[in-house]
């Protein structure tokens, strides 16, 4: 049966990737990509070669018609976003879906792993039964729609992503929203060098992040 892989990748730590993932991407005929540089730093470290196909979020209708012939000549493909498990704020739902519709007898299997929502979480120390997921805030029109829209999640943590240049707006505008003494945990560079889990108040992480410290890929969890 033909297969269509959908794997998580490290989100920074190589040493992340799971021998299942490491196993399925050797055996994949065809390894389709967000970005193939990415990708490639991952096939080079594990010393494979494979043919690479880039599929990011504006690839058409043509491309994704171009992998289910691939699939339906009886070939096997994997697909990886440049971070994470694909799908989460992250290119590979369109991918499954045409898959899905238009050759259903391909079966797509997901291959588990990182992801910076589960990760963050398992060090927030707050009950995370339930919690609301929102990806990244608009960068400019619908911010203040997007944050009052939040204070409907009455009972849940909620989890976003951030990135250094509108790091400081997203925690001012946590605090105008939720209010100052609302507790927040921001999760720096998770796995990677700079790693770093810091817990406080809107206010002080905006005096906290301020500068060198703010560089980095950010995933906040707003208690």
């Amino acid at each position: 049966m033909q297969m269509l892989y959908i794997i998580a990748t490290p989100i920074g730590n190589l040493k992340d990737l799971t021998l299942r993932a490491i196993e399925t991407l050797k055996a994949s005929d065809l390894i389709l990509a967000e970005d193939t540089r990415v990708l490639r730093k991952i096939l080079n470290h594990l010393d494979i070669q494979k043919p690479v196909w880039r599929a990011d979020e504006y690839a058409p209708d043509s491309f994704y018609r171009k992998v289910a012939e691939f699939l339906q000549a009886g070939k096997n493909a994997a697909f990886v976003s440049d971070a994470g498990t694909p799908g989460i704020a992250d290119p590979g739902s369109k991918l499954v879906r045409y898959i899905s519709e238009y050759a259903p007898e391909v079966r797509i299997v997901p291959i588990p792993g990182p992801s910076a929502v589960a990760t963050i979480l398992s060090v927030a120390g707050i009950n995370a039964n339930e919690f609301t997921f929102v990806g990244y805030p608009p960068h400019k029109k619908g911010r203040e729609t997007f944050f009052k829209k939040l204070t409907e999640t009455k009972i849940r943590p909620i989890v976003l992503y951030e990135s250094p240049h509108r790091l400081q707006k997203t925690l001012e505008a946590i605090g105008k929203t939720f209010g100052e003494d609302r507790s927040v945990v921001v999760g720096k560079e998770l796995t990677k060098i700079h790693e770093e889990i810091w817990r406080g108040t809107p206010k002080d992480a905006m005096e906290y992040f301020k500068g060198e410290k703010g560089k980095g890929e950010f995933t906040i969890v707003i208690h």
